[in-house]
């Protein structure tokens, strides 16, 4: 008897205690939203894929998506899209910071690069990578509405620390796939006539930098925070040559990509008798 009374005692207690469900009516929706995700970040993982398994699921950073480097190359969901992922670090673009926030994050794994007494080696990606990536990307392009001028690699957000995914990405690829923004060469070839007869200072350089996105500093003159962000510029547009150093070929990429194609003007009919 005494058992019995004890346990409706507590089953009153629990019911008086437990918290109520609020009640949330779902019938109402905003319309000043959009989604979480608003950038791609492309990165290499600098280590081998039981490495990069072990870091991007074992310690601080991640990611959302692993591509590997095997044979046929496949993806690792590592965190769900609609949380947050630790890929980005302190970064800025345009008139966003801390990406992480508003991005989706994607490793390759790649060794980056050895340096030897000849010189720096940079890996290339395997093409079977490529394949498998652009499909990916035109998915959550298409998913969230992502510009193509988001679709970015690290050392675009973050040029004083980051080189990755480093000169071998073939960005061009994605351009050719219809993901970011290429230079027309045409109009390239026009604007370095220009340039090459005059390379334009430093002011113009930090201003268009700016322009096209990079956290750039406004100092006038060719410091070494506006060199890195002229290496991650040419590194993307211009990978034969990444010194960080100002020329016309530079200015004229960074011309193109910054002033839209001039609109053709209409030819007047000519009246025929």
């Amino acid at each position: 008897m005494k058992i019995l009374v004890l346990a409706l005692f507590m089953a009153l207690l629990s019911a008086c205690t437990t918290t109520p469900a609020p009640h949330i009516d779902h019938s109402l929706t905003a319309r000043g939203q959009s989604p979480r995700v608003k950038f791609i970040i492309i990165h290499y993982t600098v280590s081998n894929l039981p490495r990069s398994i072990q870091i991007l699921t074992q310690q601080e950073v991640s990611s959302h998506y692993l591509l590997t480097d095997t044979a046929t190359p496949k993806f690792y969901a590592l965190v769900d899209e609609s949380r947050q992922a630790n890929h980005a670090g302190v970064s800025n673009w345009k008139t966003y910071t801390q990406l992480n926030v508003s991005s989706i994050g994607i490793e390759i794994v790649n060794p980056g690069y050895t340096d030897s007494p000849e010189g720096r080696i940079w890996y290339p990606f395997p093409q079977a990578q490529i394949d498998e990536l652009i499909p990916l990307l035109k998915d959550i392009v298409a998913r969230y509405n992502i510009s193509p001028e988001n679709i970015l690699g690290h050392n675009e957000i973050a040029p004083q620390r980051k080189q990755d995914p480093g000169p071998l990405f073939p960005w061009r690829q994605l351009a050719d796939a219809g993901l970011i923004v290429w230079p027309d060469a045409n109009r390239v070839a026009e604007q370095r006539l220009i340039f090459d007869q005059q390379v334009p200072d430093a002011t113009w350089f930090q201003k268009k930098l700016a322009q096209h996105g990079y956290a750039t500093p406004q100092t006038g003159i060719f410091d070494e925070a506006t060199r890195n962000v002229l290496i991650a510029f040419q590194m993307k547009y211009r990978n034969t040559r990444f010194d960080g150093m100002p020329d016309g070929e530079t200015a004229a990429l960074l011309e193109v990509l910054t002033t839209p194609a001039a609109k053709a003007v209409p030819v007047p009919a000519v009246a025929t008798k």
